[in-house]
């Protein structure tokens, strides 16, 4: 608990990430009756509580009221607003409009991976066959040359990295880039590790006019594509840095999905020009 002396802690959302997400949250709706009731919290408030709670960990009741968010049950039910309006969707793409724009993105390349965490049961979970059959989720990331997360998406920990290929290149949005050049919406060449290497995963990449960099089975090392996902790796590094997605305890897939798309849009933000 914060006592009446300490200082307020620092903002975790940037005024250039809040500009980003402003426009896109939906208008409060009307009063009933015109009775408001005891006054609204900022949204802005509550997108810093909700930024509190995945970078610490906390649990959403036991978010402190002093810290000036409101309750952590006003920011767990707004947060399901907003991704059901689509929210973060629009926001991460907003960020990497702008990244693309300023020439921050590196289209030459891109890297997929995925990392498993431990979860309390809930939607997209599964027996993690690397963690003695407990139940898990796993996070796949896709990431430029630079490293910058792209798309992620959340299965449950039993699901085979090989299955999420199309489904996270598919659902890329069209990203902006600088100039007169037409929106992107895939890399020149995909790098992936060993499972990856399938005969469907590489016909979807030739198909899409993606060139396959992944590592064969029994004939690639490791070493010499690893030069480059080393990106990823990294990226992953960066995610489950953000307690809240580290040891899942949310179990809608709707909460643990938006709060995954949050962490990648600060991610991505910290690249975001400053005023």
């Amino acid at each position: 608990m914060l006592s009446p002396a300490s200082s307020p802690p620092p903002r975790l959302i940037s005024d250039e990430l809040w500009a980003l997400f402003e426009p896109v949250i939906p208008a409060q709706p009307p009063a009933v009756h015109g009775r408001t009731g005891r006054p609204r919290v900022s949204d802005r408030d509550v997108l810093e509580g909700i930024a509190f709670v995945l970078s610490t960990g906390i649990g959403w009741t036991k978010l402190p009221a002093e810290l000036g968010y409101g309750s952590g049950w006003t920011c767990w039910r707004r947060m399901r607003e907003w991704a059901e309006a689509g929210v973060f969707d629009r926001v991460h793409q907003a960020v990497l409009d702008r990244l693309g724009q300023e020439g921050e993105l590196d289209w030459s390349r891109a890297s997929l991976d995925s990392v498993s965490v431990r979860a309390k049961g809930g939607d997209l979970t599964g027996r993690n066959p690397t963690d003695r059959g407990k139940a898990g989720s796993k996070y796949h990331l896709l990431v430029d040359a630079h490293g910058l997360p792209l798309n992620v998406l959340v299965s449950a920990a039993n699901r085979h990295d090989s299955l999420f290929v199309e489904p996270i290149l598919d659902s890329m949005p069209a990203i902006r880039i600088g100039g007169r050049g037409h929106p992107r919406r895939r890399p020149l060449k995909l790098h992936g590790d060993k499972g990856y290497d399938n005969p469907r995963v590489r016909r979807y990449l030739r198909r899409r006019g993606i060139t396959a960099r992944i590592s064969r089975i029994g004939v690639d090392s490791s070493t010499r594509l690893g030069r480059h996902r080393w990106v990823v790796e990294r990226a992953l590094g960066w995610l489950l840095s953000y307690k809240r997605l580290a040891l899942r305890y949310d179990r809608t897939a709707a909460t643990i999905t938006a709060l995954a798309r949050l962490a990648v849009t600060l991610i991505c933000a910290r690249r975001l020009p400053t005023n």
